[in-house]
């Protein structure tokens, strides 16, 4: 017999957004912005992708991390509408990346810190809440938001220094 260990949903976020922050790390590695996701299963609980940001080393506008995650997922489950799942992300996303989460069904976003310029959920234009998308998501962001921002803003630190 299995045995199964409850979890809160507290503990549930906080465990995905640390395999998040596992990915913004090898982000970093590979001399990217340290951005990192992971897509889950809403009715498993499963992983089903993981990715980080690689526009540089893909040459690629469009590889933020969860653009990556989305494809990786599509291509497993051989659709591109990946509904009953969520994407955490260790950074709000931009434009491009609320845009890409809505058109794939995705359910639930949830992130770790804010970017105030560019950060399109909550920071800036609010898409999550726009009634003439035709799409709703479930918005939940400052999941383990210090460690989230303290791994981007010392990148940028550190960039600025040399």
């Amino acid at each position: 017999m299995a045995c199964y260990v409850e979890i809160t949903p507290e503990e549930r976020h906080e465990y995905w957004m640390m395999r998040a922050l596992r990915q913004a790390h090898l982000a970093q590695e590979n001399s990217e912005v340290p951005v990192g996701a992971v897509l889950v299963d809403c009715e498993t609980g499963g992983l089903i992708s993981e990715a980080y940001n690689q526009p540089i080393s893909a040459n690629d506008p469009t590889a933020h991390a969860e653009v990556v995650v989305l494809r990786e997922a599509a291509r497993i489950r051989e659709n591109y509408r990946l509904p009953r799942t969520a994407i955490y992300v260790t950074i709000e996303p931009c434009t491009m990346c609320v845009g890409a989460i809505s058109h794939a069904r995705v359910d639930s976003i949830i992130f770790g810190a804010l970017e105030p310029r560019a950060g399109s959920l909550v920071s800036q234009l609010k898409l999550g809440n726009k009634s003439f998308y035709n799409h709703r998501l479930h918005v939940l962001g400052g999941i383990l938001e210090n460690e989230c921002a303290d791994i981007i803003s010392r990148f940028f630190k550190n960039k600025r220094a040399k």
